[in-house]
């Protein structure tokens, strides 16, 4: 298990560092990112006081201000990841299927296990721990129906100072009887939960719709209530990610124009609304997310394990709506935000596009940062914002090693990192500028 370290109440970290100036989709992305062979991030009450050449900062420092040196590294700001299913992770890898029969075979077994809250513990110590080893500082997390998967879960991220948005599935419908809850009682178990966790350390609940399929308009209109009573809350929700998915909300719902109308209609979508996927959306309806403020999770991994689409990223970015990068475990393959990144590159190429290294690493950072409603506390190296920090050895196979040798810019090291790096690549995490991990 990770030791957590506390760290001095002004400190440093010094070695080659990577941040953004701007957004990448908006800018040229080589003048969007900006690229210091040797630079020092400074780190006091938890944030970055100062970020630049090694040369200038230094001589801004306190005198003995402790530094640490990454003179083979990258210093990155930590990863987010805007969508994890963190009761899954037993069934990473299991075979694939689509969707619906995916649920049925392995999420809601799965899910029945965590009644037991020994059995949630347990699970999420090693969730937080991956979580750690593969430098993600920030996670959008789901639990299941049961409450105590996510007092299980809180209580285990409490002292590791990551930042963990979680709630209970919300759940009234059309799942095993033993995944089940009640309108009242999702809407009472989540008031509960909000009441004993909210705003402790960087802990943040988040009200957690399965999907709309699973949940009544009575249960829609509870968490639409609950919503309006916390302003500014995340809600996480499922959207459009599967064909006969969408064909089954029709059915349950065939008032509703679209999949987007029907959150709409229960006062459901707006600025704080994070739903994962959205793979099969019209342009009226990327059109309307963007108007409310909603965003996009974006899962590559779990997109191409359960077959069900290629995510357009251009078309969602070009309508204006804002998209973070999720693994989506466990139908998502991999917790490693750079296995994930080098996946939304391959899912680009199939649908004939590109995306740039700097593109995926702002999907991961500061674009992720914004969906969940952080952009001005996490997501970048920049003065004033969290000392949320990865540091990357691009060099800690064998194979990177090799691929090291003939890299012609950091673009082309970003890019090898995305296609072969996974958690061997992360030599130290930084939570609120204390080394959690390394």
């Amino acid at each position: 298990m990770a030791r957590v370290v506390t760290a001095a109440k002004g400190h440093a970290i010094r070695g080659p560092a990577i941040g953004f100036r701007g957004d990448p989709f908006l800018l040229p992305p080589d003048q969007a990112l900006w690229y210091e062979p040797d630079a020092v991030v400074a780190i006091r009450d938890e944030r970055i006081p100062d970020v630049g050449p090694a040369a200038q900062v230094l001589a801004r420092l306190p005198p003995a201000t402790p530094v640490v040196r990454y003179p083979r590294a990258l210093i990155l700001s930590g990863f987010i990841d805007c969508h994890v299913h963190y009761p899954q992770l037993g069934i990473v890898g299991a075979a694939g299927h689509p969707l619906l029969d995916w649920l049925e075979r392995y999420t809601f077994p799965a899910e029945a296990a965590f009644a037991d809250p020994a059995h949630a513990g347990r699970v999420a110590a090693v969730f937080l721990d991956q979580l750690r080893r593969n430098g993600t500082t920030t996670a959008a997390v789901y639990g299941t129906v049961h409450p105590q998967s996510v007092d299980a879960l809180f209580d285990a991220a409490l002292p590791t100072g990551l930042r963990i948005f979680a709630g209970k599935a919300l759940m009234d419908r059309n799942a095993p009887p033993a995944l089940l809850d009640t309108a009242q009682r999702g809407y009472d178990e989540s008031k509960a939960l909000i009441a004993r966790w909210h705003g402790r350390g960087r802990l943040h609940h988040a009200l957690t719709l399965r999907f709309v399929a699973t949940s009544t308009p009575a249960q829609l209109e509870a968490t639409a209530a609950l919503w309006r009573e916390h302003p500014g809350m995340l809600l996480q929700s499922h959207l459009a990610e599967n064909a006969a998915e969408l064909a089954w909300v029709h059915e349950l719902f065939p008032e509703a124009s679209d999949y987007t109308d029907v959150f709409d209609r229960f006062g459901l979508l707006g600025a704080g609304a994070v739903f994962g996927h959205g793979i099969h959306l019209s342009p009226a309806e990327r059109e309307r997310l963007a108007a409310s403020g909603a965003a996009i999770a974006h899962c590559p991994t779990s997109n191409l394990m359960l077959g069900s689409g290629l995510f357009d990223l251009a078309a969602t970015r070009s309508a204006g709506v804002m998209v973070g990068l999720a693994t989506d475990v466990g139908a998502g393959t991999t917790l490693s935000m750079l296995a994930t990144m080098g996946a939304a590159m391959l899912v680009a190429r199939l649908r004939g596009a590109s995306l740039h290294p700097a593109q995926a690493l702002w999907l991961a950072t500061a674009g992720a940062a914004r969906t969940l409603g952080l952009g001005a506390v996490t997501g970048n190296l920049a003065p004033g914002l969290d000392a949320d920090l990865v540091v990357i050895d691009p060099a800690s196979t064998p194979l990177l090693a090799e691929r090291m040798t003939t890299v012609t810019g950091i673009d082309d090291v970003l890019t090898a990192l995305m296609t072969l790096g996974d958690d061997r690549n992360v030599v130290a995490t930084y939570a609120g500028g204390r080394r959690v991990f390394g």
